[in-house]
């Protein structure tokens, strides 16, 4: 999990998606490979970090069982980071998606794809509008998903200022 924290997700992600070939699904499994670790640790953190409390503790001094002591008391205290960091990372995966497409290593033509709109459009130069378009619907998807994060953060999250 270290090793591939240590590598920028986009070039892990060119990598695993240029040896793997062209494609939505191939491009699909090259963000998910790239972002998988990053919740794997903050999931860890958060469980090592709740089974500590003294709520778990008394429930497995009660005799509480150990599905039952994960199920209840930790797994649902470990999901509003998971779930925020999952929304914030939302707009990230969809700029990668538009790069890998951009450079032609995401959907194949003629599935339509933001990051091909725009690399069809950076061919006609002074026909700026061909990728001002998909541009723009890049940028408020990326902001809103953002906007949704932060604003999941602010609710969920009281420890936040």
């Amino acid at each position: 999990v270290d090793v591939t924290l240590s590598f920028p997700p986009m070039l892990l992600a060119m990598a695993v998606a240029a040896s793997l070939g062209p494609g939505l699904g191939n491009a699909a499994i090259a963000m998910v490979l790239v972002w998988w670790p990053v919740y794997a640790r903050l999931m860890r953190a958060q469980v090592l970090e709740v089974k500590e409390r003294e709520h778990v503790e008394a429930a497995i001094a009660a005799g509480a069982r150990p599905r039952r002591v994960l199920f209840t008391h930790i797994l649902p205290l470990c999901w509003t980071p998971v779930l925020i960091s999952a929304t914030m990372d939302l707009g990230q995966v969809v700029l990668l998606a538009a790069s890998l497409s951009f450079i032609g290593l995401g959907a194949t033509p003629p599935t339509p794809e933001w990051g091909s709109m725009i690399s069809d459009g950076a061919v006609h130069f002074y026909q700026w509008w061909i990728a001002f378009g998909p541009g723009v619907a890049i940028l408020t998807i990326v902001l809103g998903f953002n906007f949704i994060g932060d604003g999941l953060r602010d609710i969920l999250d009281p420890r936040s200022d």
